[in-house]
C-alpha cells in the first residue's frame, strides 16, 4: 500500500507540465498519450474530486476521478481475465453516460479497441457495423437493446449491459427485450482488481483505441481508426489554447459520447483540468434542458449549431425585429453596445447566468446568428474538423479577439494545412497532416488511397480560404456528404444503395432540398408492367404510388436523421458524365427549372 502511495505521488501534474519530448510535442497535462496514463493521471491529481453526475440523480450516486478509476481497472481486470485479448473489438451503443466513459476506458486501459455505435443508428446498421468491425462483444443500453438483438443471436458474441457495468452470461440466454433490466449479471465495477494481469499489458500511444463509423452502413463501411495518439493529444494540446477551467468547474454534457466531437472536447479536455461533468440522462428537450441549465449552472457547454440557433429565432429575433424601439435603437451606433449588452445578459440568464464557455461544432453556424453572437459578446467558440482528425483542424475561444465572423479560427498548433487546387479567390480544398489525423479508414486500402496524398496530407473534402492572418474559412464542400440538422454526417450513396435495392427501382438521387433530403427514384415502368400485369400507362401512374409507398420502406431501416422527407418519381432519365456518373449539382435544381418552365406554358 505504502508502494502505491509512493508511485502515486510520482505522477504528478507540475513534473511535467509544458515538457518537450524528442518528437517536438510539448506535453500538457499528460505524461504519455495512452488512455492508462490519462486514467491514472486524472485519478491522482483530482482524487476525491467529483467526476461525473447525472441530472436530478438520487444523492451520492456521483462519481469521483478515484472511483472511476477503480472502476476502470476493475472491469479492466474482467476482461483480462475472462480471455479478452488486446487488439479484440467490442461495441458500446448507448446514450452518454459515466457508464460508457468507464467502459471505454476499461477497453482502452489494456489496449482493446472501442466501437462506439450512435444510439439512433438503424437494426440494419448496427447489424452491418457488428459484423465488419468484427467486434466480440457489445456493452448497449435497454433503449438500444432491441437494435442488437438479432445480431447477438446471429453471431451469438458477448453482451454486457451498460446501465449497471454488467456481463450477461450467454449460458443463460439473450433475454428479451421487457426482462432485459431483470437478467442476472456479473459486475465488472465490483471485479477484483488484479495489478499483476494489468501490467503485464503494455499499452503504446499508436495502438488503435477506438473505431468510429462517420455514418451507418448497410453496404459500403466506412470506419476511421483513431489511435490514443490521436484523440489524446487533440485533447491535451487544446486545453490552455481555447479553454482554461479550474478544477470543479461544472460541465453539462447533452450530446451522443459516441460522437468524437464531443469525446475529445467535452469529455477528454475538460477532465485533464478537474471538471464536474453532468449528463442530462434523457433526451436534451426543452423540458429537461431549462431546468437543468437553471440548477447545474454550467460554465462550460458543448453544442450543435441547431440548439443555439433555435433560441437565438425564438428568443432573441423576435425582440430584435418586432420591437420598433428596440429595432430603432440597436441600429444606432451609440446605443447599440447597451442594447447587445440587454439581451447578452437576459440571454446568459437561459444559460444559468455562469456561462463562460458555448462551443459550437459539428456542422456550420448561421452568418446572422454568429454575427449577433459576435457583436452582443456571447462566450460563444467555434471548432472545425472531421471525426478522421480526432476531430480538430481549427478553432477559437470565447475571447472576441480570437474571432472573425465568417471564419472557424486559427489551425491547431500540430497541424500543417495547405489548400489545394486553389481557385483565383484563394479557395481549394483542405489538406491537413499532424499528429490528430486518423492512421486509416478500417479494411479500406481502396478509401486510403484516395484519402491520402502522396505526400502523405489527408483530403478533408471541404473547401477553405486561408486569410493573411491564418484565419481559416470553410466555404463548400468537395465530396457529397450532406449535413444534417444536428451536424449528422449523412451520405447519400449509402441510401440510394438502399433505395436502389428495392423492387422496380432502377436507380435513384438523394439530395438536400428544403431542409431535408429529397429522393428521386427512377423506376423501371416496363418491368412493372410485365410483372403486374397491367399497361404502361397504368404502370407510370402505378408507379408514382409505389415511390411514396418506397419512401415509408426505406426509412424504417435508416436511422433519424438520414430518413428521406420527400420522395418523387424521376420521370426522365438522370443526366451524366462521359464517365456514366450522375451530374448531382444539377439536381434539384433541373427539377425546379423543368418546373418553371411547364408554369410558364401554362
Amino acid at each position: 500500500m505504502k508502494e502505491k502511495k509512493e508511485k502515486d505521488k510520482k505522477i504528478d501534474y507540475k513534473a511535467f507540465r509544458k515538457i518537450r519530448r524528442d518528437d517536438g510535442l510539448v506535453m500538457k497535462f499528460l505524461p504519455s498519450y495512452t488512455f492508462r496514463s490519462y486514467v491514472d493521471t486524472v485519478s491522482s491529481r483530482f482524487k476525491s474530486r467529483t467526476m461525473y453526475s447525472v441530472f436530478r440523480a438520487p444523492e451520492g450516486s456521483e462519481i469521483s476521478y478515484m472511483v472511476f478509476r477503480k472502476a476502470v481497472r476493475a472491469a479492466s481486470s474482467f476482461f483480462i481475465l475472462n480471455g479478452y485479448k488486446k487488439g479484440d473489438k467490442i461495441a458500446i451503443m448507448a446514450e452518454s453516460s459515466p457508464s460508457w466513459m468507464i467502459f471505454y476506458c476499461a477497453l482502452t486501459y489494456i489496449g482493446l479497441i472501442a466501437v462506439p455505435l450512435l444510439p439512433d443508428f438503424s437494426p440494419l446498421e448496427a447489424d452491418a457495423i457488428l459484423k465488419h468491425s468484427e467486434a466480440v462483444a457489445v456493452a448497449v443500453s435497454e433503449k438500444c437493446y432491441q437494435k442488437v438483438y438479432n445480431s447477438l443471436v446471429e453471431r451469438k458474441i458477448d453482451l454486457f449491459r451498460l446501465e449497471d457495468l454488467s456481463y450477461l452470461p450467454k449460458e443463460l440466454g439473450y433475454p428479451e427485450s421487457r426482462n432485459y433490466h431483470l437478467q442476472p449479471g456479473v459486475s465488472l465495477k465490483d471485479f477484483k482488481i488484479n495489478d499483476k494481469e494489468i501490467a503485464k499489458i503494455d499499452v503504446e500511444e499508436k495502438d488503435t483505441a477506438s473505431i468510429i463509423y462517420t455514418s451507418g452502413t448497410t453496404g459500403s463501411s466506412k470506419a476511421v481508426v483513431l489511435t490514443h495518439l490521436n484523440l489524446l493529444r487533440c485533447a491535451d494540446l487544446s486545453t490552455d489554447v481555447y479553454i482554461k477551467v479550474k478544477p470543479g468547474v461544472r460541465v453539462l454534457s447533452i450530446l451522443p459520447m459516441s460522437h468524437v466531437y464531443e469525446f475529445t472536447i467535452g469529455q477528454l479536455l475538460t477532465t485533464l483540468q478537474g471538471a464536474h461533468i453532468t449528463f442530462l440522462g434523457k433526451a436534451p428537450a426543452v423540458s429537461i434542458l431549462l431546468p437543468a441549465l437553471s440548477e447545474i449552472r454550467p460554465e462550460v457547454m458543448l453544442s450543435v449549431p441547431l440548439l443555439i440557433e433555435k433560441v437565438y429565432r425564438a428568443a432573441v429575433l423576435p425582440t430584435i425585429r418586432d420591437n420598433k424601439k428596440i429595432a430603432k435603437l440597436i441600429k444606432n451606433p451609440i446605443t447599440s453596445a447597451f442594447i447587445y449588452s440587454v439581451i447578452r445578459k437576459k440571454l446568459l440568464s437561459t444559460f444559468g447566468h455562469r456561462l463562460k464557455f458555448f462551443g459550437i461544432g459539428g456542422a456550420p453556424l448561421d452568418p446572422e446568428v454568429e454575427a449577433f453572437l459576435y457583436k452582443a459578446k456571447f462566450p460563444y467558440a467555434i471548432g472545425y474538423g472531421l471525426t478522421e482528425t480526432s476531430p480538430l483542424i481549427a478553432g477559437c475561444g470565447p475571447k472576441k479577439s480570437m474571432h472573425k465572423p465568417g471564419f472557424v479560427g486559427k489551425v491547431v498548433l500540430d497541424d500543417e494545412v495547405v489548400l489545394d487546387n486553389k481557385n483565383e479567390e484563394g479557395i481549394g480544398e483542405i489538406l491537413v497532416k499532424g499528429v490528430n489525423v486518423m492512421s486509416g479508414y478500417y479494411k479500406r486500402d481502396d478509401l486510403n488511397e484516395e484519402a491520402f496524398t502522396l505526400d502523405g496530407y489527408f483530403r478533408t473534402g471541404d473547401l477553405g480560404y486561408i486569410d493573411r492572418h491564418g484565419f481559416l474559412s470553410i466555404r463548400g464542400r468537395v465530396k457529397t456528404m450532406i449535413l444534417g440538422p444536428a451536424g449528422e454526417n449523412i451520405y447519400p450513396e449509402l441510401i440510394e444503395n438502399l433505395i436502389n435495392s428495392q423492387e422496380f427501382v432502377e436507380e435513384s438521387l438523394v439530395v438536400s432540398e428544403n431542409g431535408g433530403l429529397l429522393a428521386l427514384i427512377k423506376i423501371d415502368v416496363e418491368l412493372m408492367s410485365k410483372k403486374l400485369s397491367i399497361s404502361i400507362d397504368e404502370a407510370k401512374s402505378e408507379a408514382q404510388k409505389y415511390v411514396k409507398k418506397l419512401r415509408k420502406t426505406v426509412n424504417e431501416q435508416l436511422n433519424s436523421y438520414s430518413r428521406i422527407s420527400e420522395a418523387e418519381l424521376q420521370e426522365e432519365p438522370f443526366d451524366r458524365t462521359p464517365t456514366q456518373k450522375i451530374k448531382r449539382f444539377l439536381y434539384p435544381k433541373k427539377k425546379k427549372n423543368s418546373e418553371d418552365k411547364t408554369e410558364k406554358k401554362e
